[in-house]
């Protein structure tokens, strides 16, 4: 399932529910990868509050890697504008 992440809170549920799709205790989470559960615990409610590394090491443990992509560009006739004359 791909995610697509814009706010913390969502990177917070995104993490919470791959891990545990996964079977995985946060405890367990972490022991793969050498994180403590209290920083696994930090990524799925402050992930502001963590580092990167930290990010990156989660993302590791719960097969999981990070895309880095332009937005979609939005296409301008498709776009919620005011009806023209010939719609009335």
């Amino acid at each position: 399932m791909k995610y697509l992440i814009s706010t913390p809170g969502q990177l917070s549920q995104a993490l919470r529910n791959v891990r545990k799709a996964h079977g995985l205790s946060q405890d367990g989470a972490g022991k793969l990868v050498g994180l403590l559960p209290k920083t696994i615990s930090a990524l799925e409610n402050r992930p502001g509050s963590a580092t990167i590394e930290s990010l990156l090491k989660l993302l590791s443990a719960l097969d999981l890697e990070l895309v880095i992509a332009p937005k979609k560009e939005t296409d301008p006739e498709n776009q919620n504008t005011s009806p023209s004359v010939e719609d009335w």
